[in-house]
Parts: C-alpha cells; structure tokens; sequence
C-alpha cells in the first residue's frame, strides 16, 4: 500500500505527544507519521500492520532507559526481557527512517539493555538505528526454555513461540556484546553493525540460539562491521551460540579490524563449538575457528531465497 492509498490511516505527531495513544485509537495498518524530534517513551507495538515513518533517522528518535538490575514496583529486576525501548508484538509491522535507542548506559553495572524486541512475524526495519550497548536488538522467539521459565513473569505476547521472520534493510546495529541475539530467522540486508566501547574489553556482534530444528538463523547479507575509534583490534567476535545449536551465516561482509580473526566464539567452556552452526561466503580472512563453516553458492542462495519467498 502506498502513502495515498485511502485504506491507510495517516496520522501526523510532534515531539511530546504520544506514540502509543495514536496507535491505541488506531486500527490495523495505521501509519505514524514522526516530526523531527526526541519521543522520550516506552512503547509497545500491538497494532497489526503498523508503521511508524520518521524523517530520518539521524532526527527521530524514540528512546528510553530500563536496564535490567532495575527494579520495579514489586522489588523484582526488570530482566533483559522487560528492558526494551520499543516491543513489536504483532505481525507485519515495519519502521522507517527512525532511531530507536535505549540510553541507560553502564551495562558492565546495569546489566543488559535491549533498544528493540521483536516477538512477530513479518517484521520490518528500513533506514533505521538502534542503539544500546549490550542486547540491542532482540530478535524473537525466545529460546524454548525460557518460554516456561517466564511464565507469569513476562506477558504472554513477549513468551509467544513460532516462526518469526525479521528483515533489516540499510540499517545501523550498535552495541558491545551480543546486540543482536535470539531465535528468529532474521535477515540483515546492507546494514552497518557498529561495536562501541565497552570497558570489559571483549565483544560480541551476534547471540544466536536457534534449535537445531530451525534452518535459517540470522543471515548478514553485505553487512559492514565498524567500531567505535576507541575499540581495540581484534577485540570482537562475530557470534557466540547462546544456545547449543545457535546459527549465523555472513554473506559477502565487510569487517573492520575490530573483529577477531578466530571470527568466533564458543561461549566459554559450554562445548557449542560442537553444535554451533556459524558460517561465511566471499573473502573470508584467514585464522577463523576450525569449527566454523564455508558456505556454498547453494547454501548462500538457499538462505537469501528464504526471505525472498517472504517478500
């Protein structure tokens, strides 16, 4: 649909009104139309089919700051999962031209502070930003694990199961150790994965944590991996399976000399390099980890032809 199609409803805000009042008196396939400005608010995306179009993402911004040694009013830690600054909850959502940002910094003391979670099917992101230090963006489901610990501490929107299919298209990543991490078969189409600083010394890009039973994983596709002047080289991997069967493929990447040349990690002494399904096309540097994997041109169109089908 188009900007002019007459069954999109268009609504225009300005800083200092409220993102989730006009999606709440909105129905299915609204369209938020974002001012340049800061939308200081934690949101939760519920509306099937929304959009939210900001001028640029350089001017945009939607941002919050939860971390998760944060209490709330019960005395109970926020968790990762309750962190993020924007929930996508239902299907076919897609933001454009946005930032969105958690700016509670100091994770080495905070904890994890997720920018965007994801838990739907046909998500979208276009010339956007998301921007945090540890966990980013979280690209559901959760692991099958975690969907019965939480019970009754998560909303059930938050714990859903499935198959969940995430597309980011030109955007920017930043964060330190694993932001970009979860079980959904997500692709990242051109975008720039910026390390910053983190003062514990290493990071991580990816944390995967796919069952084994899960065949896409997380697809880079032509993806740059910059740093923060003040990264050291060498001093970040690629991916880290957060669980046993956790899965990466990196198609024709650019990576700067912030990336380790082993390329990937094991997860301490957790014997997923056994189990762990990483994987890279194109030029490829040398010295990576035995146990990590060179895709072939099949294998490199199966993977991109997945979400093809899905366009």
């Amino acid at each position: 649909m188009t900007a002019a199609d007459p069954r999109v409803k268009v609504v225009e805000l300005a800083p200092g009104d409220s993102i989730a009042q006009a999606l709440e008196d909105c129905g299915a396939g609204t369209r938020i139309m974002l001012a340049p400005g800061i939308y200081r608010e934690k949101l939760e995306i519920t509306v099937t089919g929304a959009e939210i179009v900001g001028n640029s993402a350089e001017d945009t911004k939607i941002v919050w700051s939860d971390y998760a040694n944060k209490l709330d009013e019960k005395g109970m830690e926020y968790n990762t999962f309750r962190t993020y600054t924007v929930a996508v909850l239902a299907p076919r959502v897609t933001l454009r031209n946005v930032t969105v940002e958690n700016d509670a910094l100091r994770p080495e003391e905070k904890g994890q502070e997720v920018a965007l979670s994801v838990c739907a099917d046909g998500f979208l992101a276009e010339n956007c930003r998301f921007v945090s230090t540890q966990d980013t963006v979280f690209c559901g489901p959760l692991p099958a694990d975690l969907i019965i610990r939480y019970y009754g501490f998560l909303k059930d929107p938050l714990r859903a199961a499935g198959n969940m299919r995430q597309t980011f298209k030109n955007c920017v990543i930043a964060g330190n150790v694993d932001f970009i991490f979860g079980c959904g078969s997500a692709l990242f189409e051109e975008c720039e994965i910026r390390s910053v600083y983190d003062v514990r010394g290493h990071g991580y890009a990816a944390a995967p944590a796919h069952g084994f039973e899960q065949k896409t994983g997380f697809v880079f596709d032509k993806c740059r991996f910059t740093c923060e002047e003040t990264v050291a080289d060498g001093s970040v991997f690629l991916a880290r399976p957060w669980r046993d069967h956790g899965k990466c493929s990196f198609i024709d990447c650019e990576y700067g000399r912030h990336i380790s040349r082993e390329g990937f990690d094991s997860w301490n002494d957790s014997g997923r390099d056994k189990t762990a399904r990483f994987a890279e096309y194109g030029d490829i540097p040398a010295g990576r980890v035995p146990w990590s994997h060179i895709l072939t041109e099949e294998e490199k169109e199966m993977l991109l032809g997945y979400f093809k089908q899905q366009t």
